[in-house]
């Protein structure tokens, strides 16, 4: 009788060796492509939470504080997308060198309306696409 061996031949071992290497050189790449669409997704997280923040903020004081004395509101500033303002909206501490995303806007709530709304752009500073927050003036 003859003595069966049991295992893989030289073979098999090779092509399932160049299969894994096919998939990893196609899946790498996408997974390197992910960084930049997940600053994108957290800039316009930051941004929602920066519109939110600031709708909040609008409203209460709407609500609480008599028109004669809502005046020095942190957005009643010629630069409402400061990055001293929008740690006022987002209730953070003011940090410029570490901030991960930079706002901007040119708009002024010094001579708008009550309620009118100034946009800021939220970039993300590595890479990723820009998203768009809202902030409410008060005056």
């Amino acid at each position: 009788m003859k003595k069966q061996q049991s295992g893989f031949t030289l073979i098999e071992l090779v092509v399932v060796i160049v299969i894994l290497g096919i998939l990893a050189a196609v899946a790498i790449p996408r997974f390197v492509d992910l960084s930049t669409e997940a600053r994108t997704a957290a800039a316009a997280g930051v941004a929602g939470g920066i519109s939110s923040g600031a709708a909040i903020n609008y409203a209460g004081r709407m609500a609480t504080v008599g028109a004669t004395t809502r005046k020095g509101v942190a957005y009643q500033s010629e630069t409402p997308c400061g990055a001293t303002e929008l740690a006022t909206i987002m209730q953070s501490a003011v940090d410029t060198t570490n901030f991960t995303y930079a706002a901007s806007g040119t708009a002024t709530c010094a001579s708008a309306a009550d309620g009118a709304q100034v946009t800021c752009t939220v970039t993300p500073k590595t890479s990723g696409t820009a998203a768009t927050a809202t902030v409410i003036c008060v005056n």
